[in-house]
């Protein structure tokens, strides 16, 4: 079964798989990384995402190198540049990797528009399709952290700055659409209410059309809509941060914000191997890079009785049904009706097999009944 499109903007159609590559350089060698493209593309995924800090664990030796390998793939496998759809990010501000701008210390115009050239030469593409801010230039609780500590806010750069320079490089054919990762419903509405304000303010304006689908269907053609990738269902019983969500959904209901729901899988969490008696395979994530990706870590904690708990319930209604967990949980988020397009990852070739067969998958409300009992028992388990 081809992986089904879905269409983000007037223009713009993507797979409801996005392929994200931020193994690429580091778990994955440039070999490996093209027979995971060629499979992906060669299965109706259209859409790969990156990012400019990629991969990860984050380092200066290999910073680029995910961006870098997608461009190589593109060039010689000669794949027409309109038959793929590419995102990438630019890193907020940022004390541990110096090698990426200093810091960087800012998100402001400068630090914008160089990030964008060199996201463009990496990976030797005149345009990047969804160009994201990987996460705010301003405090805002993330990464695991669960309560808001207002010592720790920063002076930061306006957000009417930022979507300046993004504009300009939307004017320049450098980037089509803009999006916002790691974001909090207040960022999220403070970018719209910026473009709104401008779309009012001048129908010539660059911003128009950011918000087009709320102001004028005639507008549609314009090259503006901002795009929110979020934390993905994890665990299967309920989002990453409920009360964060909730806010989430119910803006991108309101102003029809695309979301891109990312790491579906909780780092693997959910396929089950990390509960073997080993402790699962040395190459897994988790084991791999112990005490080296505190991002991920600090999220993905199975120390914590709760998430084991909730993982092992959630695995037990896989296995119930006859399913694989990793199929499960990937077509559980892609039942939600606001996810566009769930961005995962994989670094072997059966792994991705076992996301492309959740394509295939129905959900009865049997299954859906279980899922809604281990949510009631765990509302919140990775916060």
């Amino acid at each position: 079964m081809a992986v089904p499109l879905f269409n983000i903007a007037p223009d713009l159609t993507v797979s409801r798989l996005c392929f994200g590559t931020m193994t690429f350089g580091e778990q994955n060698s440039l070999p490996q990384s093209f027979l995971l493209l060629d499979k992906a593309f060669n299965s109706g995924i259209n859409f790969f995402d990156s990012a400019e800090m990629y991969p990860v664990p984050q380092r200066a030796e290999t910073q680029g190198r995910s961006e870098e390998y997608l461009g190589r793939w593109m060039r010689e496998r000669k794949i027409p540049r309109d038959c793929v759809v590419l995102a990438s990010k630019v890193s907020g501000p940022s004390g541990q990797m110096t090698w990426i701008r200093g810091g960087p210390k800012c998100l402001d115009a400068g630090n914008i528009t160089e990030a964008i050239d060199n996201s463009l030469f990496r990976m030797q593409t005149d345009y990047i399709d969804l160009y994201q801010i990987h996460w705010p230039d301003r405090y805002a609780p993330m990464f695991g952290e669960t309560e808001y500590d207002p010592i720790l806010q920063f002076h930061s750069i306006d957000i009417a700055e930022q979507l300046d320079a993004l504009g300009r490089a939307v004017d320049a054919g450098k980037i089509r659409y803009v999006g916002l990762s790691n974001e909090t419903p207040y960022g999220v509405m403070k970018f719209l209410h910026y473009c709104q304000m401008w779309t009012w303010l001048s129908k010539d304006s660059i911003f128009t059309g950011i918000i087009w689908s709320i102001l004028d269907k005639k507008l549609a053609a314009h090259h503006w809509q901002i795009h929110t990738t979020y934390f993905a269902e994890i665990l299967i019983v309920g989002w990453l941060n409920a009360v964060i969500m909730r806010g989430i959904l119910y803006v991108i209901w309101i102003y029809w914000v695309s979301l891109l729901a990312y790491s579906p899988l909780a780092m693997g969490i959910l396929s089950g191997k990390y509960f073997s008696p080993d402790g699962g395979p040395a190459d897994a994530r988790l084991n791999l890079f112990e005490g080296r990706y505190s991002e991920g870590e600090s999220r993905y904690n199975l120390s914590n009785t709760i998430v084991k708990n909730a993982t092992k319930a959630y695995i037990d209604i896989a296995r119930k049904y006859g399913l694989h967990p990793v199929s499960l949980a990937i077509a559980f988020v892609l039942k939600h009706p606001l996810v566009a397009s769930a961005v995962f990852g994989a670094t072997k070739l059966w792994q991705l097999q076992q996301v492309l067969d959740a394509c295939k998958m129905e959900l009865n409300p049997e299954i859906i009944a279980d899922i809604d009992k281990v949510h009631t028992t765990y509302p919140n388990p990775c916060p």
